[in-house]
């Protein structure tokens, strides 16, 4: 399968869109032009901002797709979301989307007293390469002088390209995911094994000092669960305020059926409260 067919699929249905206060459309500044992105504002909002990176491999993906995630987590936090269309792979390889990533937090923090946000109170978040991204751009603001992220939220986070953890041989055939989806989607993502290994593309071999909370959401059935729940231990290790929660019996996309599933359900509810307690 070629990126453009992948990207002809349609994306999950999800339940009927949450409603919000307002949702705005605009572009921002990039490094390699316009970026898209979408503003959600939930009623009686806080001071609280989560930057949003939606998920699909770096290669598949949109911010129509991240919609009904971006809502539920806006209603449940009370926080105003920004959801980011960065450049997709193979047609910006890595680090363009970091670059981008990176770029939108900038973009927030210049912007905070236009969104209404506190710039103290800036998390960064996503979904499986979402996730990532957000992680990513985390390391990348810490090791550039700011912005100071707040939280970091991660679902179903893709933190190691190269990984030989147990989740990966245990479903490596997958439900919905399969250790061959991540190879394609990494063979599309980075130029070189080189680029497999930098820390801004597997997140977890960085040196993660000074990085800010989080809260990761793995699920049982994942090839990613492992790499994803280490991340958190690295960081708790580290004396960070970090935690993971694993949904038993859920695979990697369970999020994306929150009317369906109880388990995505909450684990948006879980992911609210920690969003609220953190930036709120």
């Amino acid at each position: 399968m070629t990126p453009a067919e992948a990207r002809g699929r349609p994306e999950p249905l999800a339940a009927a869109p949450e409603p919000v206060a307002s949702v705005t459309a605009r572009t921002i500044p990039g490094p390699g032009g316009p970026i898209a992105i979408r503003i959600y504002r939930p009623k009686d909002a806080l001071r609280g901002g989560l930057i949003y990176f939606h998920g699909g491999g770096w290669v598949v993906g949109s911010l129509e797709g991240a919609d009904g995630a971006c809502r539920a987590l806006a209603n449940r936090s009370r926080c105003v979301v920004i959801s980011i269309g960065y450049r997709l792979a193979p047609e910006t390889k890595f680090p363009g989307p970091v670059e981008d990533a990176y770029a939108a937090v900038r973009w927030v923090a210049d912007n905070a007293a236009e969104l209404r946000i506190d710039p103290t109170r800036i998390a960064v978040g996503g979904s499986s390469a979402g996730g990532n991204l957000a992680a990513a751009a985390a390391l990348v603001a810490r090791d550039r002088g700011g912005p100071r992220i707040a939280f970091q939220l991660l679902t179903v986070p893709a933190t190691e390209l190269s990984s030989k953890a147990a989740s990966h041989r245990e479903f490596a055939e997958g439900y919905g995911l399969t250790s061959a989806d991540m190879t394609w989607y990494g063979t599309h993502y980075v130029r070189s094994a080189a680029d497999a290994d930098d820390p801004y593309a597997s997140v977890l071999r960085a040196d993660l000092h000074d990085m800010p909370p989080a809260f990761v959401i793995t699920a049982e059935c994942d090839p990613l669960r492992d790499d994803g729940e280490e991340y958190a231990k690295r960081l708790a290790e580290l004396g960070i305020a970090a935690r993971y929660k694993r949904y038993q019996g859920v695979f990697h996309g369970f999020m994306g059926f929150p009317g369906a599933l109880p388990e995505a359900a909450e684990a948006f509810d879980d992911a609210g409260k920690a969003l609220r307690e953190a930036i709120g």
